[in-house]
């Protein structure tokens, strides 16, 4: 296998150093503290320079967070040496400049804010996943596909945070290029696809429940994890072998984060389940309404109950758009680089992504009135439950009925 196979990122610096020294003049011909040789700082090359000049270049492109149009300085000495940092011990190029400092500070603010929206959707996922697994009485097929729901979120919400706290500001990690760094990239959009398939599959069983009710929901849960986990599987096992394939040697580094001319394979999925789920949104609404205008026309709250219940219901039904995961349709309405909204857009939408495990857990576990009800049961039973070491207790609880029936009428009669 060849280098560039092994490590592409290492391979382009490799032939841009040879490149560098293949073209530059011959530094056994530079005259001693005039000149300052040429040289290859691991980035850039520096052609041969006269003794005491700045030179300056294009910042390079494929580094993570480096502007190309900034321009980068390096400074050769008065006796013919490219500049020495002394506290670093060695000849080193400012890269700074590189840096766009304002859009650096803007990304990290967008980072906290995803951040901190994954790790609260991660504890309320959790938390939804425990009572549900906790009340099994709730086991149905419905609930089980919001389990599922739920999990997708909370494997996608850590992986996000495993990558921002680990992967993220490491431009190490990133320029190495690890096996295990493009693996924690593909499992985690893996997972990403999975959360809206599983939107799908909520917007599917929604859909049969009202227009199929004859389906076996045995048929449906089966369907549900074929679509659910086997769509995002088939597209990663589609996705990862045209990239490695067909990808050049720019889109084969980084850890695979830089965009690939056939990311169409990921985005097709996602987009066709947000497609199916406004189908089925709009459907929904109107087998309800169909369904609502059938029944009676007076439901004992008067000559507006009807309307009054309609409304109700689209209500609750429009509540589904952020678990169908209709909210993403405003992602193509994205405003270019530069342009004045685009801080208010990437604000808003690291607001609404990260916390949509959380919407998503309040809707479906939190409000959902099944929940609620074993909840409080299960508090009185652990607030109320008789003590065994109270005597009062324990000698009533192994009283006869009609023994106590007839100590209630001695009692009245002595009254």
């Amino acid at each position: 296998m060849s280098t560039e196979e092994e490590d592409p990122q290492k391979a382009l610096l490799e032939r841009r150093r040879m490149e560098c020294y293949q073209n530059a003049t011959d530094n056994s011909a530079v005259d001693e503290g005039r000149f300052c040789p040429t040289y290859f700082d691991g980035w850039s090359c520096w052609p041969q320079s006269p003794a005491g000049q700045i030179v300056n270049q294009s910042c390079p492109g494929f580094i993570a967070g480096f502007e190309k149009s900034n321009t980068v300085y390096y400074k050769c000495e008065d006796n013919g040496t490219w500049y020495f940092h002394e506290e670093y011990n060695k000849t080193w190029v400012n890269y700074t400049t590189c840096v766009n400092t304002a859009d650096l500070s803007f990304r990290t603010i967008i980072v906290s804010i995803h951040s901190v929206g994954y790790g609260i959707s991660l504890v309320a996922l959790l938390v939804s996943l425990a009572l549900l697994f906790y009340f099994k009485s709730l086991r149905c097929t419905r609930i089980l596909i919001h389990m599922s729901l739920f999990a997708s979120f909370a494997i996608n919400n850590f992986l996000w945070l495993l990558w921002y706290y680990v992967v993220f500001d490491e431009t190490e990690i990133l320029v190495e290029n690890k096996l295990w760094c493009i693996l924690l990239h593909t499992v985690l959009y893996t997972f990403l696809v999975s959360n809206y398939t599983w939107m799908l599959c909520e917007g599917i069983y929604l859909h049969t429940v009202l227009v199929w009710t004859f389906m076996s929901q045995r048929n449906i849960l089966l369907w549900m994890n074929i679509v659910g986990w086997g769509i995002p599987l088939l597209t990663t096992l589609i996705y990862v072998p045209v990239r490695a394939c067909f990808g050049d040697s720019d889109e084969l580094t980084m850890c695979w984060i830089k965009e690939f001319k056939y990311d169409i394979i990921q985005q097709v999925p996602v987009a066709a389940t947000i497609g199916l789920n406004l189908i089925f949104l709009i459907n929904i609404v109107r087998v309800v309404v169909l369904k609502l205008r059938r029944g009676p026309a007076n439901d004992g709250q008067g000559a507006g109950g009807t309307s009054r219940s309609t409304l109700q219901a689209l209500r609750a039904t429009l509540l589904l758009v952020p678990l169908l995961g209709l909210n993403f349709l405003l992602t193509p309405m994205r405003p270019q680089a530069g342009y004045p909204w685009e801080y208010v857009y990437d604000i808003v939408a690291a607001i609404t992504t990260s916390l949509q495990g959380l919407c998503v857990a309040i809707l479906f576990c939190f409000c959902n009135g099944e929940v609620q009800a074993q909840i409080k049961r299960k508090w009185r039973t652990a607030m109320f439950r008789p003590r065994a070491n109270s005597c009062t207790v324990t000698t009533v609880s192994y009283l006869p009925s009609d023994v106590i029936a007839y100590a209630r009428i001695i009692r009245s009669d002595t009254q």
